[in-house]
């Protein structure tokens, strides 16, 4: 268990993560951030940051780690929930799609330092979405009997897709975001149709 001293300095750093967080907007990026403006939204003095991150590098790679692990745990919920019962793809991009509408800044965050300058973002934010693949890939080789090639093939389809869509969903009003989350559903029941059809070719020894 934490002690008094403990807790208060995680408390801070949350304040930090917080603070960066509701200064992305669609017109600041991370990179527009000053070290200053964070401190000031998170009450504390600007050496006081300096606690808890190395510097402003550091905090954005704890904002792309959180972010994708926010994410992450969402999506395993979502398995969880089509175990019970309801459509796989109709509750996975259910659930994608409420958390970029309810998070719009952290998944800005992701796309924008997936092709950022920083060598360091760009590999974090590869990492998180490879991870994000990975499980969907051992999920899909549980649930349908794939390869782990078709399986890992299969969900980089279907996370290239979702992605590009929670992207283009960002600025949007509610009747076309619901719009293109049909046309997304759609596009993966293609795609996973394909697969489907592909897969017992492969197992019937068709070319």
């Amino acid at each position: 268990m934490l002690g008094t001293r403990a807790l208060q300095k995680e408390k801070t750093r949350q304040a930090i993560i917080q603070a960066a967080l509701a200064h992305l907007s669609a017109d600041q990026s991370f990179s527009m951030m000053s070290l200053r403006e964070v401190a000031r939204e998170a009450g504390i003095a600007p050496t006081s940051f300096y606690r808890h991150f190395d510097d402003m590098e550091a905090l954005g790679l704890t904002l792309v780690d959180e972010s994708g692990i926010t994410l992450r745990e969402l999506m395993r919920k979502a398995r969880s929930r089509i175990e019970k019962k309801g459509s796989v793809i109709q509750t996975s991009v259910d659930t994608f799609m409420e958390f970029v509408e309810t998070n719009p800044n952290i998944f800005r965050l992701l796309l924008r330092e997936r092709t950022g300058i920083s060598p360091a973002f760009r590999d974090a934010v590869a990492r998180e979405i490879r991870h994000f693949k990975e499980e969907l890939s051992d999920y899909l080789a549980q649930e349908a009997d794939y390869s782990p090639l078709e399986a890992y093939t299969l969900a980089e389809g279907l996370v290239t897709l979702v992605f590009n869509a929670g992207a283009d969903s960002l600025d949007l009003e509610a009747s076309e975001r619901e719009a293109l989350k049909q046309r997304t559903i759609m596009q993966l029941r293609y795609l996973t149709l394909g697969a489907k059809m592909m897969h017992l070719d492969s197992s019937n020894g068709v070319n």
